[in-house]
């Protein structure tokens, strides 16, 4: 396929995904997901962005449809998460919803980005504008110039994740080591593939410091 095809065909399916949604699913309560929510600190932080490995994600503003889908697929073994295995065994679609709806609520926590001028200005050229000769789409078609995602879309806010973890998810997407993007045609698996280890590099460590 060439890299016209390629560009035009993402560009087909974000405006098509952009008019419907995922999964749907019952309205969370996030007062009940306070509730629900107090294991899940361990692990993440009581504020939902304090992770205790780096490799592990901020759950604090994240958007809420993205935030379902996600503890669905894990709940469901979709989404294979060694460390989650058993935490969400017993809960309901509610329930999901309602911790969904209380990190979702939470203040989004601001990082910092390291390295050169020069190497946040390779990273914002990757994030802004893609690699066009090897067909790698801008991440800010999807997830907004400032990070912040498309909640309607269900696309999630990637600003301020830790570099460690946006690190392990884009090499697992290059690798074929995670596949929850089959609904949107493997769309995160395409752009990963393009892309070398200094480059996935770059970009987590710009996106950390996105807000």
């Amino acid at each position: 396929m060439n890299l016209g095809n390629r560009f035009t065909i993402l560009s087909t399916m974000l405006a098509v995904m952009m008019s419907w949604s995922s999964v749907a699913h019952a309205a969370g309560d996030a007062d009940a997901g306070k509730t629900q929510a107090a294991a899940c600190g361990a692990c993440h932080g009581q504020d939902g962005a304090s992770p205790i490995d780096p490799t592990y994600p901020h759950l604090a503003g994240q958007n809420e449809k993205y935030l379902f889908n996600q503890l669905k697929m894990i709940q469901d073994n979709e989404r294979n998460i060694v460390l989650m295995t058993g935490q969400l065994n017993g809960k309901t679609d509610q329930d999901l919803a309602d911790l969904a709806a209380y990190y979702a609520s939470l203040p989004v926590k601001v990082s910092q980005t390291d390295g050169t001028d020069e190497a946040l200005a390779a990273a914002s050229r990757i994030y802004r504008a893609g690699i066009a000769r090897k067909g790698v789409a801008a991440c800010s078609a999807c997830h907004g110039p400032d990070g912040s995602g498309n909640a309607q879309a269900g696309f999630p806010r990637i600003s301020g994740q830790p570099a460690a973890y946006t690190i392990a998810q884009l090499t697992a997407y290059r690798e074929r080591l995670r596949a929850t993007d089959e609904l949107y045609g493997g769309m995160m698996r395409g752009v990963a593939e393009g892309l070398t280890d200094t480059e996935i590099a770059l970009v987590a460590s710009y996106i950390e410091g996105l807000y």
